[in-house]
């Protein structure tokens, strides 16, 4: 059964994608832009919205096995650290950063992770 979690982002109609599926007993959250004008502030509103995605399948970072960080300038990524280690605390994920081009210059950081379903 696949299971399709709509955030009403607007690049998902544009695109044809949803913020979070549910299959085979893996979540997989699309990459997330958050709002704000830095790294910093994209990091934790994109973690905030990838976290309520998550809960919509019951699970939370804990249940994360793998996380990509894309970023325009990979310079701006150690700030946003801290941000990280507090949201996988003790479950820290496999990890990547990818220093690419993001939808629009305004974007500073994209996150996308898998996760397990809590009762897989």
């Amino acid at each position: 059964m696949i299971k399709r979690i709509h955030s009403g982002g607007e690049y998902e109609p544009k695109v044809g994608y949803c913020r979070a599926v549910a299959a085979g007993g893996w979540i997989h959250v699309a990459g997330t832009v958050g709002h704000g004008t830095t790294a910093v502030e994209q990091c934790a509103s994109a973690l905030d919205i990838i976290g309520k995605a998550l809960a919509e399948f019951g699970a939370d970072f804990s249940h994360v096995v793998r996380v990509t960080y894309m970023l325009p300038d990979r310079d701006e990524f150690p700030p946003c650290w801290p941000l990280l280690r507090e949201a996988f605390g003790d479950n820290p994920p496999a990890a990547t950063m990818i220093e690419c081009g993001l939808i629009t210059p305004e974007d500073r950081i994209e996150i996308e992770v898998t996760a397990m379903m809590p009762d897989a």
